[in-house]
C-alpha cells in the first residue's frame, strides 16, 4: 500500500478561481457590515412572520450537514482503525472547522441582537431544544480545534523562529508545542469519540426542532422520525462531501487523488443511502403522506426531486464499480448527494414551513444571498489559505520529499 503524507501546498494561491471567490466574499462582507450597521431587516426578508430564512436554513442547517465529514471520517479512519483512510481525515476535520465556524457565525447574524450570541453559555434552558444545540455545537467545535492541532504542531515543530526581541521565547515555545503534540498522541482517542457523540446529539436535534413546529410544517416533511433523518442525512453526506473535496484539492494542485481510500469511502455511501431511502419511503407509507404527492404543486415537485436527485440517483451511481474507481464518477455521485442534502435541509426549514395566518410568501433579498454566497466562498477561500500553511492535503511519500525540498529552496 501507497504511503501517504501530509504536506503543505505550493502552488499559486490567487488564481483566476479565487479571484472571483475573493471578489464574492467581499461583497457578501459589505452586505454583513451593513446588517450590523443598520439590522438584520436592512437587508433581509426575515421578519416576525418568517423568523428564520435563508441564513438558517442554508449556512445553518445544510452547512452543518456538509460539515459533518469531519466525525464520520475521523470515525472510521480512528475508532474503527483503517489507516488508509488517514490522508483524508486532515482535510475532512479542517472542512468541519471551517464549515461549524461559520455556521456559528450565521446564527448570530440570523438573530435579533447578536451581540447576546453568549447568553446559551450561562443562561441554561434543559428543555429547550435549541440550548442543545448551541451548546453541543460550541463544545464540539472545540473538540474540531483539538483533533486539529496535531497539522499545527507538525508544521511549526522545530520551525519556531520569532523576530527580534521576541526570540527568547523561540524555545519555550517549541517545547511547549512539543508537549501537546506528545500529549495529543496518547489522547487522541478520547476527542474523537467525543467529536462522534456530540455530532449524534446535535444533528438530530436540528431534525427535533421541526418536530416541534407541528402543524406549521407540511406532511411531506413532518415526521415523528425527522431526528433519525437528520441524523442519517447528515452521516450520509459527510463521507461524499470529504470525497469532493479530496477531489477538487487534488485537480487544484495538480496531484493524484487517493483512490483507493476514495473509493473504499464511496462503498459505504450506497448502504447508508439505502438505509437513509429505506426509513424515508418506509415512513411515508406508514403515515399514508403519499398522497400528497397527487397534488401537482411546489411541495409535491420539491419532494419528489429532493428524493431523485438525493438519492437515488447517487445510490445507483455508488453501487457501480465503475464509478468508485473513477475520480469524475465519484465527484458526479458525490455531488448528487451534496445537492439533495440541500434540498432537504432547505425544503424543512422554508419550504415546508407556514406559519400560521400567513399574509405573504418569503423569498431571500439580495442581502440574503449575497452574504450567503460570501461566506461560502469566504470558507473556500479560508480553506486554501489553511493547506497552503498547514500540512493537511496528503500526496505520496515520494512526492512530499520532493515538495519538502522545493519549500527549503524557495526559503532559502
Amino acid at each position: 500500500m501507497e504511503e501517504w503524507k501530509p504536506t503543505q501546498m505550493t502552488k499559486k494561491f490567487f488564481t483566476t478561481t479565487m479571484i472571483v471567490v475573493s471578489l464574492l466574499a467581499l461583497n457578501g462582507l459589505i452586505f454583513l457590515g451593513v446588517r450590523f450597521i443598520f439590522g438584520i431587516g436592512s437587508i433581509s426578508n426575515i421578519d416576525n412572520q418568517y423568523p428564520w430564512g435563508l441564513f438558517k436554513g442554508l449556512l445553518v442547517a445544510a452547512g452543518v450537514a456538509l460539515a459533518a465529514g469531519g466525525f464520520t471520517t475521523a470515525a472510521v479512519g480512528h475508532i474503527i482503525h483503517q489507516d488508509k483512510f488517514h490522508s483524508i481525515t486532515r482535510p475532512a476535520i479542517l472542512v468541519s472547522v471551517i464549515g461549524y465556524t461559520f455556521a456559528g457565525t450565521s446564527v448570530m447574524i440570523d438573530i435579533g441582537r447578536p451581540l447576546y450570541i453568549w447568553h446559551p453559555i450561562v443562561m441554561w434552558n434543559g428543555s429547550s431544544v435549541l440550548f442543545e444545540v448551541g451548546v453541543c455545537v460550541m463544545i464540539y467545535l472545540t473538540v474540531l480545534c483539538i483533533e486539529f492541532l496535531p497539522a499545527v504542531t507538525e508544521r511549526f515543530i522545530g520551525r519556531v523562529n520569532f523576530p527580534g526581541i521576541l526570540s527568547k521565547f523561540n524555545n519555550i515555545t517549541d517545547k511547549l508545542l512539543r508537549i501537546i503534540d506528545k500529549i495529543l498522541g496518547k489522547t487522541m482517542f478520547i476527542y474523537i469519540i467525543a467529536g462522534v457523540v456530540l455530532s449524534c446529539l446535535h444533528q438530530s436535534s436540528l431534525g427535533t426542532l421541526m418536530v416541534i413546529a407541528g402543524p406549521k410544517m407540511h406532511p411531506l416533511w413532518q415526521t415523528p422520525i425527522l431526528p433519525l433523518l437528520f441524523l442519517l442525512s447528515a452521516i450520509t453526506v459527510g463521507l461524499p462531501m470529504v470525497i469532493l473535496i479530496s477531489i477538487i484539492c487534488a485537480k487544484s494542485f495538480g496531484i493524484k487523488p487517493d483512490m483507493e481510500a476514495l473509493s473504499e469511502l464511496g462503498s459505504m455511501v450506497g448502504p447508508l443511502l439505502a438505509m437513509y431511502l429505506a426509513f424515508k419511503i418506509g415512513d411515508m407509507m406508514l403515515r399514508q403522506t403519499f398522497v400528497y404527492l397527487y397534488t401537482f404543486n411546489t411541495a409535491s415537485i420539491l419532494f419528489v426531486l429532493e428524493i431523485l436527485i438525493g438519492t437515488v440517483i447517487p445510490l445507483r451511481l455508488f453501487l457501480s464499480r465503475v464509478v468508485l474507481k473513477s475520480p469524475v464518477g465519484l465527484a458526479i455521485a458525490s455531488g448528487f448527494v451534496i445537492v439533495g442534502t440541500f434540498m432537504y435541509r432547505m425544503n424543512n426549514f422554508l419550504v415546508a414551513y407556514t406559519p400560521p395566518y400567513q399574509f405573504k410568501t418569503y423569498f431571500p433579498s439580495i442581502g440574503e444571498f449575497s452574504v450567503t454566497i460570501g461566506f461560502i466562498c469566504l470558507q473556500i477561500f479560508l480553506f486554501r489559505l489553511a493547506v497552503t500553511i498547514f500540512p493537511v492535503i496528503s500526496v505520496p511519500e515520494t512526492a512530499a520529499v520532493k515538495t519538502k525540498y522545493s519549500i527549503r529552496s524557495a526559503v532559502k
